[in-house]
């Protein structure tokens, strides 16, 4: 599913923007976003805007390739977005949240995260029951992209790839058929993985 123009594209990120900064997801100058257009192009976020004071200025367009179509720079992330949409012809968002929760959670955890029994996984597409697993693979991080791409490419080349996945140290990327339905992903993510280390604290008390 794409966005029909770019105006409306970036109205939505804006939106998130501002969401994901109220809720502590998005802290300085972290996360990125972006929205599949109908002409093959992608409005994606500039590099180095805050997300809770992000403005249409803020958003701007690329190619398939990450080239910018209006002289702004690009978030540095914009090929691992890039390549989720190569990989999910369906995808129309991409979202890259920055929680305390889950960035903790993907430096305590010495693999990949397994969600078992939580009814809040029915938010992920194609989830219909609590009683599942659903694993969100969890890779090191680099400052080159094509490290990351080449790590979680095994997972999404899978026969039921997860919805989301976790940059170890760094956040969580999630994407869906629309803005609605990444944003979604993102925040049933981002609750499980507070669940996650609250379980685990008070496990650890008891």
């Amino acid at each position: 599913m794409v966005a029909s123009t770019f105006a409306e594209a970036a109205e939505a990120i804006v939106a998130v923007g501002r969401a994901f900064d109220a809720r502590g997801w998005a802290p300085a100058t972290s996360g990125n976003y972006s929205v599949r257009l109908e002409d093959g192009s992608f409005a994606v976020t500039v590099s180095g805007w805050h997300k809770g004071r992000l403005t249409l200025d803020g958003v701007m367009r690329v190619d398939g390739e990450g080239a910018s179509l209006d002289g702004k720079r690009p978030s540095a992330e914009t090929a691992l977005h890039l390549s989720l949409y190569r990989r999910f012809p369906e995808a129309g968002a991409v979202l890259h949240s920055h929680s305390p929760q889950a960035v903790a959670l993907s430096r305590l955890l010495g693999g990949n995260w397994t969600i078992r029994g939580h009814e809040l996984a029915k938010a992920f597409p194609g989830v219909t029951t609590h009683a599942v697993d659903v694993m969100l693979p969890i890779v090191e991080n680099s400052q080159d992209m094509r490290d990351i791409e080449a790590a979680i490419a095994p997972f999404l080349a899978a026969d039921m790839p997860p919805p989301a996945y976790l940059i170890r140290g760094h956040g969580l990327y999630g994407w869906g058929r629309d803005i609605a339905e990444a944003e979604r992903v993102i925040e049933a993510a981002e609750w499980l993985a507070a669940c996650e280390v609250a379980e685990r604290s008070m496990r650890r008390d008891a």
